[in-house]
């Protein structure tokens, strides 16, 4: 039999299977998340009241996700897929065969910019989002709409919480700009930072020499003391970029996703990158 039979029958048999068995063994609901920040959002809400799958394994960088067919099979048997359209061209195709009607796009919700998925770095973006899914979740178990609801008002203190940390903690800095490895905060100039990527918006793209000559021409103007690099993607070119130029590097995370066993959460990242921007930028208190 050839490869390519194979994996053919692997396929067909596979997806019936998950379709038929995708719920809890108690019957509960399955919800697909592409992705860490939106995963994270169906467990503050929903809680043990439905099985939340996450597409993005720990340690994977969201930008490149390949689906195997198992989880195709996820989404094809999902209650509910929440994804962000066209940050992950794969799920978007897998919803657009298997889960149509199931699927939740929070981009038209987020008001998003310049093309810039990274709308979760935008504390008010992302609970924006948070509002949207906890009435998708409401029409999947009715029963547990009050938990959801009361859930969801807690996950609001925190977000509006964590924007004024922010407004607050960046409102006095001796500095305003910040070199980043890729193009993932442009939702944060909303607190008087300005962005300058080392990349695009894509992690893994290459910069031009022509750019990484006016970015050095920048750091120098600008009296650069840190160069950020992120947690996921690969460190080289704001290391290399930082040794060039004497100067400290430290890690800005855009939270697409999470290392593997590590116990930290979207809130405790995003203090984590506020306390990193506070110090890099001589912010007072």
């Amino acid at each position: 039999m050839s490869r390519s039979l194979v994996l053919v029958l692997t396929a067909v048999l596979a997806v019936p299977l998950a379709a038929c068995g995708a719920g809890a063994a108690d019957g509960r609901p399955t919800v697909v998340a592409s992705f860490y920040p939106l995963k994270y959002l169906v467990a503050r809400i929903a809680g043990d009241s439905v099985r939340v799958v996450n597409l993005t394994s720990p340690g994977v960088e969201p930008h490149d996700l390949e689906l195997t067919v198992r989880q195709v099979a996820e989404v094809s048997g999902a209650d509910l897929v929440v994804f962000e359209h066209g940050l992950q061209p794969a799920v978007d195709q897998a919803v657009e065969q298997n889960a149509r009607e199931r699927g939740f796009d929070v981009s038209p919700v987020v008001d998003l910019t310049d093309g810039n998925p990274h709308f979760w770095l935008d504390p008010l973006r992302y609970r924006a989002a948070a509002v949207a899914l906890e009435k998708r979740l409401a029409e999947i178990t009715p029963s547990a709409a009050t938990t959801y609801a009361a859930n969801l008002t807690r996950l609001e203190d925190e977000l509006t919480a964590l924007d004024r940390d922010y407004t607050d903690g960046l409102a006095h800095c001796a500095r305003t700009v910040v070199v980043t490895s890729h193009d993932a905060f442009g939702y944060q100039t909303r607190y008087g930072l300005r962005f300058s990527p080392i990349t695009g918006l894509a992690p893994d793209a290459e910069p031009s020499p022509a750019h990484l000559g006016r970015l050095r021409d920048l750091i120098r103007t600008s009296h650069i003391t840190t160069v950020f690099s992120e947690a996921l993607a690969s460190p080289k070119l704001a290391d290399t970029l930082a040794h060039d130029l004497g100067l400290r590097t430290a890690v800005l995370d855009p939270i697409e996703g999470v290392r593997p066993g590590s116990r930290a959460d979207y809130l405790s990242l995003m203090r984590t990158n506020l306390a990193n921007l506070e110090q890099a930028n001589g912010c007072a208190a």
